[in-house]
């Protein structure tokens, strides 16, 4: 009988064993497609039908507001992080520019130069521009995707930048997908009185719900344990857990003009979660929902709206 119980725990130990080893290399495995840099991962695509033709007007807007952005001479700038990585941004100076400067966020596995169609908008109205890489990113060093969550911090430093150096004293953030989270999660920090709103086009509510949300959609896998197991492995690895990234959390912080913009169509980031953030929000806030536009699609879709919408919400919050 003893002998029995013997080979009984054995074989249970043996058991637990296997599967921890097989949780800690499936945890491995999605921190090397999620988090890690330079990682070609496949994220959950939406079908191509999920955004309306844009019309001839909008596409002639946005060919203009593309072409314009390859025209610009750019400024490289780069600053140390507080984790003493090298960030690198490119910047636009407004040669009628009296101090009014946005800062545009990219979203994952994308560069500044993504967000370059906003440029010409922001331009006309009278904005320099800048466009950070963000850590683990483009030309900016890190080894890790920080979806946000330390990115936020950078967003102080590159904010205190152009306070400093180029004489902002009217600021807008704007960012889409990973670069909304950015802005939003920004935004429970303590900004300095010359950022006057955010503008978050397609973000998520936290990193681990996102992540749970591309998790069943390419791999059919419910997110525990393995999401628990991809967040301690973060945390050793990057330094922050999944569930600490939550852009509701630092939006209830918030005591800034916010504007969130959302496709209704959006299968890449479930629409609900802009509705959550918004809920969550403090300060003054609106939620635009754009029919028949997927992930960050509303600009290339309805560019004249998206613009006009910009626009109202810039010289709401922004003195001329």
């Amino acid at each position: 009988m003893v002998i029995l119980k013997k080979r009984i725990l054995i074989i249970a130990s043996s058991l637990i064993a296997v599967l921890v080893i097989g949780l800690i290399g499936a945890g491995n495995y999605f921190y090397s497609q999620g988090i890690k840099r330079g990682t070609e991962v496949e994220l959950h695509r939406e079908a191509e039908a999920v955004n309306t033709m844009a019309s001839t007007a909008d596409q002639n807007l946005l060919d203009e507001a593309r072409s314009w952005y390859a025209a610009q001479e750019k400024e490289a700038l780069s600053m140390v992080s507080y984790d003493d990585l090298k960030l690198n941004a490119q910047y636009i100076h407004n040669d009628t520019n009296v101090g009014k400067t946005v800062i545009l966020a990219h979203g994952f596995r994308n560069t500044g130069d993504d967000m370059g169609k906003f440029a010409k908008l922001y331009y006309d109205l009278g904005f320099s521009i800048l466009l950070p890489d963000a850590r683990g990113h483009g030309d900016s060093e890190g080894d890790y995707i920080g979806y946000g969550w330390h990115d936020r911090l950078d967003y102080l430093d590159w904010i205190d930048r152009m306070i400093r150096e180029y004489n902002a004293d009217e600021i807008i953030l704007h960012g889409n997908s990973m670069g909304a989270a950015t802005v939003l999660m920004s935004s429970g920090e303590q900004l300095p009185d010359q950022v006057k709103g955010i503008i978050a086009d397609s973000g998520y509510s936290t990193v681990k719900a996102e992540l749970a949300h591309q998790l069943k959609h390419l791999y059919n896998l419910p997110p525990f344990p393995l999401l628990d197991v991809t967040s301690a492995i973060t945390k050793l690895r990057a330094g922050y857990m999944l569930g600490e990234a939550s852009a509701v959390e630092q939006v209830r912080q918030n005591t800034l003009p916010l504007l969130i913009i959302h496709g209704e169509n959006d299968d890449l980031v479930p629409t609900d979660m802009s509705d959550e953030i918004y809920t969550a929000a403090g300060g003054e806030k609106e939620l635009w929902l754009v029919p028949d536009a997927g992930h960050t699609k509303a600009f290339d879709i309805v560019t004249e709206a998206y613009q006009g919408r910009v626009e109202a919400f810039v010289e709401r919050v922004v003195g001329e």
